[in-house]
């Protein structure tokens, strides 16, 4: 990803705004009119402190309070028609920016959200582009007004007295060297660390929240918490750091905007001297600075803000320009085969940084309407394998043929049309039971949903629901238990109707209960179909017509149950242990 440069940002942000990135400089324009407006009454102030100091004429006192009140209340509107102006452009903007984000994330490989997080995406999707819109819509006119008000008091401080103000403008200018040292490329880099910390304490939050239900059926509840509980313990160490590394200019900062009054002080004695009587003149320069050379310290408090939003701007935009770079799998032609066997000829597939192979020269051939299953320890490449099968991305090396056609030059709609999955999580969405079905096969009728259901042995969970299949998941207390929501994932792929079926640890998560009916309907969906299970209880694939055993990301074994029990073999060793394992369950 190329780095978003400091003035690259709103470039990138004025393509996204497109006609109405003619606001965005209208904005700043009366924005800046409205700081001008601004500084006008503080001269008001002036007037009105010597009109008071001279105790003549104090009637203007009413006059010269009422201009100044004006131009308050004119500079105030000044500023909302600059808001309006960036806000109307600020929603374009972000509206524009999250369509163009989820048009690139229909078209990307499903395994992108594997290696990216789901949590993360949805992070960029809606915080980074929020970060945005209220970048435009406030600290665009923000940062503008906070640009001209300190130039605009330093002409006020110099106007009336020039010694006065030279006095009172040195601890401004220590504390703006103090605010520029926290800025620059390592604060940058700081902001994009803490962006991340954050992205990914949030997208293990979502990833231990969903899992929650398989958490409790396995009673696995530290196990699961222990990287969640990193993410947060790494955040908080960043954050302390952070805060430390900040201490020091921090302090300096606070010190020195604080400290103008005591400068006020020594500029006065400075001016009237120890043993001079002061002029009306010398305590109206002394009210005034009194009075306006504070606001200093909150013109520098803005830019400071003003500074800080730029750079959580910056990262915004990188994370949204990162994920636009994502390139979608490419199309290189329109074939459609008719069978629908799978070889795959020499496969080798590596993760991004990753430093091996997940899949390594893998080969095999997969009949049409033939049931295998691959087997073998956590992290030999099972699922990698079959996610290959079905293009999640495309591999490092060799090739991948479904009825003799490279799936490359398969249009991806057609090739998902031809694949059915169940996956370990079965993704159920917040809605009713018949649109999460329906999500297969949009245009289904209600009767072809109510089969599919009866064909995954769904019926039991539709009789107690309360409204039946219109019953809303998570509404009002409706939950489902893991091998009830598998059923429902399952009726979904037999409403789809795919001629090839890949299940992914799709009775993991099941009681024995569930696990019988998520069988049964196994049996009945698969009948006549290529089947392709990736399975760790092995008492499931013993009827496969071929088993596959991987290990380290290579193909070790293949054969039927029977064959590979027959010899000593890495499946039997496997076996043997899974048998052992349930007598000890069975025996405790």
């Amino acid at each position: 990803m190329g780095k978003v440069k400091s003035k690259e940002h709103m470039k990138i942000i004025r393509q996204y705004a497109g006609s109405h990135a003619k606001l965005i400089t209208l904005g700043r324009f009366i924005a800046a009119i409205s700081a001008v407006l601004s500084l006008l009454p503080f001269y008001y102030l002036w007037k009105i402190i010597g009109v008071a100091v001279d105790g003549k004429d104090l009637d203007r006192i009413k006059k010269l309070a009422g201009i100044a009140v004006l131009l308050t209340v004119l500079s105030l509107l000044v500023y909302i028609v600059a808001l309006l102006c960036t806000h109307i452009a600020a929603f374009r903007i972000q509206a524009n920016m999250r369509s163009s984000l989820m048009r690139r994330i229909i078209t990307l490989p499903l395994g992108v959200f594997d290696d990216e997080g789901s949590g993360k995406i949805r992070r960029i999707v809606n915080d980074s582009t929020a970060a945005t819109e209220t970048y435009i819509a406030h600290n665009i006119p923000d940062k503008t007004v906070a640009a001209i008000t300190p130039v605009g008091l330093i002409v006020l401080i110099f106007a009336f007295n020039w010694k006065i103000g030279l006095i009172c403008l040195i601890p401004a200018v220590i504390g703006f060297m103090c605010m520029m040292s926290m800025m620059g490329k390592d604060m940058q880099q700081k902001m994009k660390e803490y962006q991340t910390a954050l992205e990914t304490m949030s997208s293990e939050a979502t990833e231990y929240v969903r899992g929650i239900p398989v958490v409790k059926t396995f009673g696995q509840t530290v196990h699961s918490f222990k990287r969640f509980k990193k993410t947060i313990d790494e955040y908080g160490k960043w954050t302390t750091d952070y805060t430390l590394h900040l201490r020091f200019p921090m302090t300096g900062f606070m010190t020195c905007i604080n400290a103008i009054f005591a400068f006020i002080v020594i500029a006065a004695y400075v001016l009237v001297g120890a043993d001079v009587t002061p002029t009306s003149a010398d305590i109206l320069n002394v009210m005034y600075y009194i009075i306006v050379t504070p606001l200093i310290t909150i013109a520098l408090t803005k830019v400071a803000y003003s500074g800080e939003a730029e750079m959580t701007l910056i990262d915004a935009v990188e994370r949204v320009k990162a994920v636009m770079e994502i390139e979608p799998l490419t199309e290189e032609g329109s074939q459609v085969p008719e069978k629908k066997d799978i070889e795959l000829k020499n496969v080798s597939y590596r993760y991004k940084d990753a430093t091996r192979n997940a899949v390594e020269e893998a080969s095999l051939l997969i009949n049409e309407g033939e049931h295998v299953a691959f087997v073998g320890p956590s992290g030999s490449g099972k699922t990698t394998i079959c996610e290959l099968m079905a293009r999640f991305f495309d591999v490092t090396d060799g090739e991948i043929m479904v009825g003799g056609v490279n799936i490359k030059k398969i249009p991806q709609d057609k090739l998902m049309q031809m694949i059915s999955f169940v996956f370990q999580d079965s993704r159920l969405l917040k809605t009713s039971i018949l649109e999460n079905v329906r999500l297969s096969k949009p245009d289904a009728s209600e009767s072809e949903v109510m089969n599919a259901l009866k064909t995954a042995q769904c019926m039991d969970i539709i009789e107690k629901l309360p409204n039946g299949i219109n019953t809303v998941i998570g509404e009002k207390g409706t939950y489902l238990s893991g091998g009830e929501q598998q059923r429902i994932a399952i009726a979904r792929a037999v409403l789809k109707d795919a001629p090839i079926l890949i299940l992914d640890e799709a009775t993991a998560f099941a009681d024995p209960d569930n696990e019988a009916k998520v069988q049964a309907a196994f049996e009945e969906m698969t009948k006549g179909k290529t089947m392709i299970m990736i399975a760790h209880r092995l008492s499931t694939v013993v009827n496969a017509d071929r088993i596959f055993v991987m290990e380290k990301g290579r193909i070790k074994e293949a054969g039927t149950h029977d064959e590979l029990m027959s010899e000593n073999t890495l499946y039997k060793r496997m076996y043997d242990e899974y048998s052992r394992s349930i007598e000890w369950k069975v025996g405790a």
